[in-house]
């Protein structure tokens, strides 16, 4: 089952997506579907309104999640690029509601920076409250995954220890287009990829991760309750901007695409923001 949040005339609604046709679920957002109980079987009988597919216009998957927990530094390739050890412990940091875009939205390069990178992300949502799971309690909160590409405004990034400052920036993370389900994936790695203006600058498997999707979970719920519809970005691939000689960057009208096998796809525009 595909699950997405769509913008139309009287707001966001969450809809069930089928090959020709999305059918509202009665909920506002994939957020509050999954704040059902029952919100898999709800999201299958599902018989709102419907919209064609080509005419969808995306929201952020979970608009405004509780928790956006970021894991840096766990793909093999992408830490020996960076010059680092593999990490004992995931290297985690958060992001915040206002960095979210949609799949299909602009994403904004702040005028503060032009040190913006790519960095594509699969990613986890969270269907059930969890806290000290074990690994099949871990597997049974997952509603699903989605693509998600963390934007990174790099000298932000590094005038601390501390990632936050260069990951957060207003609008520049998509998230989506869709949630898929486990049940509709298969076993082992997909590939992720990320596409710039018609360039292939990553390509790896989400088998090369060194913390996977239920070691994070059962990681995360160690710290704290995860709740439905809290996203967890599990981490790039090598390939990125920064790391290159000499590094590279977005730019203005950019066309930047983030795409994992099975799952989704994202096409973004990169547009540098206006000051007022």
């Amino acid at each position: 089952m595909r699950l997405a949040t769509i913008r139309t005339a009287t707001g966001t609604r969450a809809v069930r997506v089928g090959d020709t046709a999305a059918v509202e679920t009665g909920d506002a957002d994939v957020r509050a579907l999954l704040e059902r109980p029952d919100w898999a079987a709800h999201a299958a009988a599902a018989a709102g309104p419907t919209h064609e597919i080509d005419g969808l216009d995306y929201a952020p998957l979970v608009p405004s999640p509780e928790k956006i927990v970021c894991v840096g530094l766990n793909y093999r390739d992408h830490v020996l690029e960076m010059g680092n050890q593999l990490p004992e412990y995931p290297t985690l940091f958060g992001k915040y509601a206002p960095a979210l875009v949609g799949a299909r939205d602009d994403v904004v390069l702040p005028a503060a920076s032009d040190q913006v990178d790519w960095e594509a992300e699969l990613t986890v949502v969270i269907g059930t409250p969890v806290r000290h799971a074990t690994r099949d309690q871990a597997q049974a909160a997952i509603a699903g995954y989605t693509v998600l590409n963390d934007v990174s405004v790099r000298d932000y990034q590094r005038r601390t220890g501390q990632f936050l400052q260069g990951k957060t920036f207003e609008h520049t993370t998509p998230l989506g287009p869709w949630l898929v389900t486990p049940d509709e994936l298969p076993d082992g790695g997909w590939e992720i990829s990320t596409t710039l203006d018609g360039e292939v600058v990553q390509r790896s498997s989400t088998s090369e991760l060194v913390f996977g999707a239920v070691d994070l979970v059962v990681y995360l719920s160690g710290i704290l309750t995860l709740n439905p519809g809290d996203v967890i970005a599990t981490g790039t691939p090598g390939g990125v901007g920064h790391a290159r000689t000499p590094p590279r960057y977005l730019t203005d009208g950019a066309e930047l695409v983030t795409s994992i096998a099975g799952i989704g796809e994202l096409r973004n525009t990169c547009r540098r923001e206006r000051r007022p």
